[in-house]
């Protein structure tokens, strides 16, 4: 039989065909316009069509948009020297996306430890719900069966623990150990945020044995959970991270950070990407940090998180037989459900309010960074109108 579309079916696509943005709205092709608490699973970190992106792009895609790498781009130096101001790192290896940011990562840590004489050190400590890409390696690192299924043998090198658990960690490490690699908060494994303590503990398993601490924070970061990397909540810094979503605020950018001894091994021909750091990306980049690193931005992203986090509180207390628990942190949030969040979903999409479904049966509100708190509001009596259908409809109602 023939297909109905030329496409892979890999994707589960929703019937919404959007047009144009503005903001936190998105506008269907037949006019509707909708709250978008998706943003692109926390990509569109400033919102649709934000005028200071636009004229970044535009202004650069006048000018040039690929040379590759086989010469200086100016745009990169920029950026690089920027993000290494703010953060921990001292290098930083451009992208097209998390994925590739991630394999970088890995590759700068077993990189590390073969430059130090040691190439068995290749293996990485990663944790149950975790997802870090769908290339064969980050497939791996993640280890969810349903992601790895189909495609060969698993790539050899992850060993997977439970998430919080650092006993099942340090039980873990052996020689030939190179790094252990967590996302601060799991995206799709349900919004589950590493404790602070946790965290402290990784740091310190990391500095004891020799090993690298590499975070993901592909989804977590670029402001999404109030300061610049969620990391920094809990005082540490890592030696590598990987970045994209937000950083680009809608167009294709990733990157790995790193610090000077653990990106010591990378040196010239050991790694490359023809489109990555292309002038049209580090102008969207530099762009980007222009409105997240300007005074008082991440106060404001605190200021909206915490209307909705009383909201949402508001919501369970209200709708106990539908929500069960709030989580997240920032503008990184999740509702998991009582009810099959499939249902729940179906529900929001009906008042016209876009969220992103996850694992654990949670769904996730990742809002632009740029919504305020009337917008947040707006979306809370959405989510509530749309907890009163599916109460109604599943007939759990309190008598």
């Amino acid at each position: 039989m023939a297909a109905t579309t030329p496409l892979y079916d890999t994707y589960l696509r929703a019937p919404l065909r959007f047009e144009r943005g503005e903001g936190v709205w998105l506008v269907a092709e037949d006019g509707t316009r909708y709250l978008d608490f998706a943003a692109g699973v926390a990509v569109n970190s400033l919102g649709h069509a934000h005028p200071h992106l636009v004229e970044a792009l535009k202004g650069q895609a006048e000018k040039l948009w690929h040379v590759s790498n086989l010469y200086d781009v100016p745009g990169q130096e920029s950026l690089a020297r920027r993000l290494t101001a703010v953060t921990f790192a001292d290098r930083v290896f451009f992208t097209n996306s998390g994925a590739e940011a991630l394999e970088c990562a890995i590759k700068t840590a077993r990189r590390y430890h073969f430059a130090k004489g040691h190439p068995e050190r290749f293996h990485v400590i990663t944790f149950e719900g975790a997802f870090h890409g769908r290339t064969i390696a980050t497939i791996a690192a993640g280890g969810q069966q349903k992601y790895i299924e189909g495609f060969g043998p698993k790539a050899p090198g992850f060993y997977q623990v439970p998430f919080g658990d650092i006993a099942a960690v340090k039980n873990a490490i052996n020689d030939e150990t190179a790094a252990i690699l967590i996302e601060p908060i799991q995206g799709e494994g349900g919004i589950r945020l590493a404790p602070k303590a946790f965290m402290q503990e990784l740091r310190a398993l990391c500095d004891e044995y020799g090993l690298l601490l590499i975070l993901d924070e592909v989804q977590c970061g670029v402001g999404r959970t109030g300061k610049l990397f969620a990391h920094e909540w809990a005082g540490i810094t890592p030696d590598i991270m990987a970045v994209a979503k937000g950083i680009g605020g809608g167009f294709p950018l990733g990157a790995c950070l790193a610090t000077e001894a653990a990106a010591a091994g990378m040196v010239a021909g050991t790694h490359g990407s023809t489109y990555g750091g292309n002038p049209l990306a580090m102008a969207v980049g530099n762009a980007v940090l222009d409105v997240v690193l300007a005074e008082g931005f991440l106060d404001n992203i605190r200021d909206v998180a915490l209307v909705f986090r009383q909201g949402l509180a508001s919501l369970k207390d209200r709708f106990p037989d539908v929500i069960e628990e709030i989580r997240g942190d920032g503008l990184m949030l999740g509702i998991k459900a009582k009810v099959p969040s499939a249902d729940f979903l179906k529900a929001i999409r009906a008042e016209k309010l876009l969220v992103v479904p996850a694992g654990e049966n949670v769904l996730r509100l990742l809002p632009p960074l740029i919504t305020t708190a009337a917008e947040a509001r707006e979306g809370l009596a959405r989510l509530e109108r749309a907890a009163e259908t599916v109460r109604t409809n599943s007939g759990t109602a309190a008598a």
